[in-house]
Order: structure tokens, then C-alpha cells, then sequence
């Protein structure tokens, strides 16, 4: 099998994984204050709802899709790797790392790897902080925006630190301070301690966002680097409790060298 032959056989194996969509836990629960179109579906082309204060509301539950957990730089021609980066990528991408990917043992992805989950992600949004809550492993994140700068020594966590701010309708998310023990994607793009990344998060009507998403890891890759990923509003719809260690196989199932 060739290398491109490998990453495709990698790819539907671990797509198979996050395959199945998770029921509604909620059954038949409209949720209030949804624009609906005349036959009482949800119209996801609805203007962008907004705060008091005059800013977008990003407040949902998100469906990122299937598309970037496998490939982070699937819309990309190429990605700037430092040599040992580009090495190690190509290896994993076969799927012979596959058991080493913290999500096959039940530990965080890391970010941006989480806003494309692909399980489902809720944004509560507060004057002072926007809370992000995962359905992948029932995680949580905080971006604050209360001004504080980002640590200049943060102990390394596997979500890190982030701070934010608005510029016009776009909330900007600053992150550093995680461990480098996970992945971009699926396919093995590395990460390091170093790595800074930037989410430009801009919802363009009701049911559609736009996320930007800047990497910055000096240690793996020759310069920063931009890729932009779509999630879909899902009303009437919450998030599922995912206790990933609650029965996980799936280290012994995935190719190991």
C-alpha cells in the first residue's frame, strides 16, 4: 500500500470512530426565541442575533462537521512544516501512531482539535467571558474577556489559557500554555509547547459561523499558518454526556507499530 493509500485507510478508520451521530437527548424540545420559517423549521438564514450590548450573540449548540478533525489543512496546498514536523506527520498519517493520539486513550484533544470534534460544542456567551462546552469527552473552555493579558509562564494544561476580545462583530480568542501531547487532526499535524493559536470566530447569520483559526508553533512549523472552518447551528438540539473511558476500545483496534 502507498502513502496515499495508507492516510486513506487511516482516515476512514478513525473516521469510523466519530461516525454516528448522537441522538437528541431531548426529544421534541423547541427551544425558544428560534426564527422559524413557516412550516415551524428553524430558518438558519435568519439575521445574526445580538447582546444588549450590541454584540453578535455566538450562543448555541454547533455542529462542526466531519470534514477538519480528519485534516485540519484540508483546504490547504501545503502546510510549512520544520523538517522533523513534516516527518513525523507523514509516519502518523499512515496510521502507524494511531494508538498514541490522546483521543484514543481518553485525553483531551487540545485545541483548535476540539472545534472540530466532531461532537457537537455549546457556546454560552456572558458580558465578561464566553464558555464553550464540548460534547468529545464532556470538556469545558473558558476565553475571558475581562481584559487580563495571557500568563507570561503558564504551567502547561491540555486545553491552556485564553483570553479574548472583540474586534467589530468577530470575537478574537488568544491560547497558549497547552502540553504538546496532542495532534491537530486525525492525520498527525503536529504541536509543540510552543504553540500560540488565534480563533477568529464570526457568525454570519443565524445558523452559520465562519471560524478562523491561526496556528503558531514556532518549534513545528517555519511560520504561522491560517485555515477556516464552518460550523452549523443545530437548535432544538443539547449536548449528550460522553464519558470517554467509560468502556474505550479503541486503542486495541487501532494499527500500532
Amino acid at each position: 500500500m502507498n502513502w496515499t493509500g495508507k492516510i486513506q485507510f487511516a482516515a476512514i478508520a478513525w473516521a469510523a470512530l466519530w461516525a454516528a451521530p448522537a441522538p437528541a437527548q431531548w426529544l421534541n424540545q423547541k427551544a425558544p426565541n428560534i426564527p422559524r420559517t413557516a412550516d415551524g423549521r428553524p430558518n438558519l438564514s435568519a439575521p445574526t442575533p445580538r447582546t444588549p450590548g450590541g454584540q453578535p450573540d455566538l450562543s448555541g449548540v454547533w455542529d462542526p462537521g466531519r470534514k477538519y478533525i480528519r485534516d485540519i489543512a484540508a483546504d490547504l496546498k501545503e502546510v510549512p512544516f520544520q523538517p522533523w514536523a513534516e516527518k513525523i506527520f507523514k509516519e502518523r498519517a499512515t496510521g502507524v501512531h494511531s494508538a498514541e493520539e490522546s483521543d484514543a486513550n481518553c485525553l483531551p484533544q487540545g485545541v483548535p482539535k476540539l472545534d472540530a470534534a466532531p461532537a457537537p460544542w455549546k457556546v454560552i456567551q456572558l458580558p465578561n467571558e464566553v464558555v464553550i462546552l464540548y460534547e468529545a469527552f464532556t470538556q469545558f473552555r473558558q476565553i475571558h474577556l475581562d481584559g487580563r493579558p495571557l500568563p507570561k509562564d503558564p504551567n502547561p494544561s491540555w486545553l491552556g489559557y485564553t483570553v479574548g476580545h472583540w474586534e467589530g462583530d468577530t470575537l478574537v480568542a488568544e491560547t497558549i500554555g497547552q502540553n504538546g501531547k496532542t495532534w491537530l487532526d486525525q492525520l498527525g499535524h503536529p504541536a509543540t509547547d510552543a504553540l500560540k493559536v488565534t480563533e477568529r470566530f464570526h457568525r454570519v447569520d443565524f445558523g452559520h459561523m465562519d471560524l478562523t483559526i491561526t496556528i503558531d508553533d514556532p518549534k513545528a512549523y517555519t511560520k504561522p499558518w491560517t485555515v477556516t472552518e464552518h460550523p452549523v447551528l443545530t437548535p432544538d438540539d443539547e449536548l449528550l454526556e460522553f464519558i470517554c473511558n467509560e468502556n474505550n476500545r479503541d486503542v486495541e483496534h487501532l494499527p500500532n507499530k
